[in-house]
């Protein structure tokens, strides 16, 4: 302590400075608290932010799986399209091959229109 108390009133000078800064921020942040309409704003905002991200998400991840289901289905129609053909190729092999199937169908077939024209001729 110093003997004209300069000491002390500086001391008293500094703490009371210190204090009405606290105070001022304590005061900002009651202001900000008791600012229902500016937290329900940024509340707002936050849940809107929340709900595009999570739609961003949804879509890519439809997408994706849209994209694996065509892929699978593009596979599934190629491999389908592939036994299709090993089949037909499979069956010309086996009629030229085997031509009497086809010979015999044909001749029945002209057998029959040869009859038909006679049964239709003796009609007239």
């Amino acid at each position: 302590m110093t003997g004209n108390g300069t000491g002390d009133t500086e001391a008293l000078r500094e703490e009371i400075r210190r204090t009405r800064v606290e105070l001022g921020e304590t005061m900002e942040a009651l202001a900000a608290k008791a600012d229902v309409k500016a937290r329900l704003k940024e509340s707002a905002e936050q849940a809107k932010e929340r709900m595009r991200g999570q739609a961003a998400q949804t879509v890519a991840r439809v997408r994706g799986q849209a994209a694996r289901g065509a892929g699978m289905a593009r596979a599934q129609a190629y491999e389908k399209g592939e036994l299709v053909r090993a089949q037909a190729y499979d069956k010309g092999e086996l009629m030229r091959r085997n031509p009497v199937p086809w010979a015999a169908i044909a001749a029945g077939a002209v057998a029959t229109v040869v009859v038909l024209m006679i049964v239709r001729g003796r009609r007239r």
